[in-house]
């Protein structure tokens, strides 16, 4: 194990899209970037692009559905560094890309489509975080990013007239959802230590699961996590934002 003062940072699904811009934007501030990819060569890839442009870069082949997967993150992180200064979990799964057409009501929404759902937004998020926790404990003041969706807020969603009152997929909002009431549990439970866990909006953003008609580019899309990411000590714990503003649960 070799013992460093500089923060590593894991960030699930970091080999393309926010992922990777996260990992890109993180990269100039001195942070140690290992992204989890599922497949081996894009991941790869992706480090030798962020090492290009700069970035202290490495990569684990990590499928946020495959429970050795996250020991083996554990035991990488657990012996290379003995720590992990930051975790993204910002690897997330919605059945349609945004604004594509047609979203299941509840009525047409299949338990199989709400169960995968859950998995990936939720369940493996917890299960992973869970299994790090000791690692984040074991680092100075370590930050937890919850990557949900202004989807997930309950508030807009029952306020007739809100900017999401007409988008509704139930089964990633409410997946997204539960990802919050983990942020809030989970920054309870930390309360007392240095630790902050936060859930980020990116924004509405160009990528494979927003589509071409989203409204920010994927240039913009890591700034929130990025923020969350690198708090300062008298930072937010157990908040919901987007770019610095707060979200209503």
């Amino acid at each position: 194990m070799s013992e460093t003062s500089q923060k590593i940072a894991f960030i699930t699904g970091g080999n393309r899209g926010l992922g990777y811009q996260t990992a890109l934007d993180l990269g100039p501030l001195d942070i140690h970037v290992v992204i989890g990819s599922r497949d081996a060569a894009k991941g790869e890839e992706a480090v030798n692009k962020l090492r290009l442009a700069g970035v202290i870069a490495d990569y684990l082949v990590f499928d946020i559905q495959n429970p050795e997967d996250h020991q083996k993150a554990f035991e990488y992180f657990q012996s290379e560094y003995g720590k992990l200064d930051i975790l993204v979990n910002n690897a997330g799964y919605a059945e349609a890309e945004f604004g594509s057409g047609h979203i299941p009501t509840v009525a047409e929404t299949s338990i199989e489509s709400l169960r995968k759902h859950f998995d990936i937004n939720f369940f493996q998020q917890f299960a992973l975080t869970q299994k790090l926790l000791p690692l984040l404990l074991a680092a100075p003041a370590a930050r937890i990013v919850n990557l949900s969706s202004i989807l997930g807020s309950l508030t807009l969603h029952a306020t007739p007239g809100s900017p999401i009152y007409n988008s509704k997929a139930f089964a990633y909002d409410a997946s997204k959802s539960a990802l919050n009431a983990l942020t809030i549990h989970l920054a309870y439970d930390l309360r007392n230590t240095k630790i902050k866990v936060n859930s980020a909006h990116p924004g509405w953003v160009k990528t494979d699961m927003g589509g071409p008609n989203a409204m920010m580019e994927v240039s913009e899309g890591g700034k929130t996590s990025v923020e969350l990411a690198t708090l300062p000590d008298d930072g937010p714990t157990g908040a919901f934002l987007h770019v610095g503003k707060p979200l209503p649960w």
